[in-house]
């Protein structure tokens, strides 16, 4: 019989530890953050938020339209395949043939997921044991670091810089791989990418796709290209790494409808693939979750086939205006940003008279009630710069505008 748990001295509770990997994370920063600005506002300082991705726009009418509509039948509310309905995933193969020309057979190369962060919890526990390592990008999204950390893998960062347009340095990594072969240690399993890149606003090119692709192959290490971006202002031609040749012998592509088709709290994303990388996913998923709510999975495969007038007037209009007023702000701040990036923020490098990041964003947070992002959460390479996000309405963005300029007089 096992001795009862260990008690305190007078009763005072249970000396209970949690598990070891929790010291390897830190409370997500929006999540720490987001306390403070809520006693900020409770407070009635009412703080103007342009810090968080979240796309404050509904999704389009036909789409809410059809998850009200089957809500209301009888027999859609069961549980669900975890490999997602059919009329799901031929929806997404559509939508990668539509906008990137990449053809995907929907019943084995399509994966459908509760959001991206899923897929990086199990793309990292079907390819990737304790001690493995990861190549993250610096700087990059936080999840790639802290679920690799939560899973016992090693991440090794890779830089992008601004002297080369954010874009990873192959010289580097080929020299961190030649040098981990040569010490014998952990092969690398994964590399995480990300474009059009989140933070830097840098966009998608080709020739990194086909540099990845060449990279994964000769090393034996499957590139994950996080693809949410493409649709928010990005009026060029919409690129996928899945284009390349090769590509899904060792590539795996995330895409969110978070962004594109404004649906960050339905929690419907996909990843695509060649389909032995599918099934060892799927395999880790069906043991975790079952399958999305039938309605909300048939309300976005009706999302899926939105017009292009639809996605001009959500993510192109709508940020391009909101766009002009963030960089107002970085004009305000004296940050310099480069002004061909694309996606729903704005990065921008601080002063050299600021002694670090913070000391910035905590001015702007408490003189002028203005919530902006500090480019170290996503790593050392982004210490000197902040992240604006485009999604506040347009009259928050005004008065912040009007905050600031006033923080400045003062």
């Amino acid at each position: 019989m096992q001795p009862p748990p260990h008690r305190e001295g007078g009763g005072k509770g249970f000396m209970i530890q949690p598990a070891l990997r929790l010291q390897t994370v830190q409370e997500y920063y929006f999540s720490r953050k987001g306390k403070e600005v809520a006693k900020m506002n409770a407070e009635g300082k009412d703080v103007i938020s342009l810090a968080i991705g979240s796309p404050d726009m509904p999704p389009s009418k036909e789409a809410i339209e059809t998850l009200c509509e089957y809500a209301h039948h009888a027999d859609t509310h069961g549980y669900q395949p975890t490999m997602g309905i059919p009329e799901l995933r031929e929806a997404m193969a559509r939508f990668y043939k539509r906008w990137y020309d990449v053809d995907l057979n929907p019943a084995n190369e399509i994966q459908p997921l509760i959001g991206s962060k899923e897929g990086i919890l199990h793309v990292t526990l079907a390819f990737v044991n304790p001690g493995d390592k990861v190549l993250v990008p610096n700087p990059g999204y936080p999840t790639y670091t802290s679920l690799s950390n939560i899973l016992g893998a090693q991440i090794v960062n890779y830089d992008l810089c601004p002297e080369n347009d954010w874009q990873p340095n192959f010289e580097q990594l080929e020299q961190i791989v030649a040098e981990n072969e040569a010490k014998g240690e952990s092969p690398f399993r994964l590399l995480w990418v990300n474009y059009p890149n989140m933070p830097t606003g840098a966009k998608a090119q080709r020739a990194t796709y086909e540099k990845l692709v060449d990279f994964g192959r000769r090393h034996s290490i499957i590139i994950v290209n996080d693809n949410p971006y493409s649709f928010i202002l990005n009026e060029g031609e919409k690129l996928s790494i899945l284009q390349i040749p090769g590509a899904k012998d060792c590539c795996i592509e995330f895409n969110s409808m978070s962004k594109s088709h404004n649906m960050p709290g339905w929690r419907v994303g996909m990843l695509a693939t060649n389909a032995q990388f599918v099934q060892y996913i799927l395999k880790v998923k069906s043991n975790i979750d079952s399958g999305t709510f039938r309605p909300m999975q048939l309300a976005a495969a009706k999302a899926y086939d939105n017009t292009e007038a639809w996605h001009q007037s959500a993510n192109i209009i709508t940020y391009a205006n909101r766009r002009r007023m963030a960089e107002e702000i970085m004009t305000l701040l004296e940050c310099k940003f480069d002004p061909e990036q694309v996606g729903m923020f704005l990065w921008g490098r601080i002063p050299e008279h600021y002694a670090n990041v913070e000391e910035l964003t905590e001015r702007v947070l408490h003189e002028a009630r203005v919530f902006i992002t500090p480019g170290f959460i996503f790593g050392s390479n982004g210490s000197r710069y902040i992240r604006i996000s485009l999604c506040a309405k347009d009259d928050k963005f005004a008065e912040a505008v009007e905050r600031i300029k006033q923080m400045i007089k003062s």
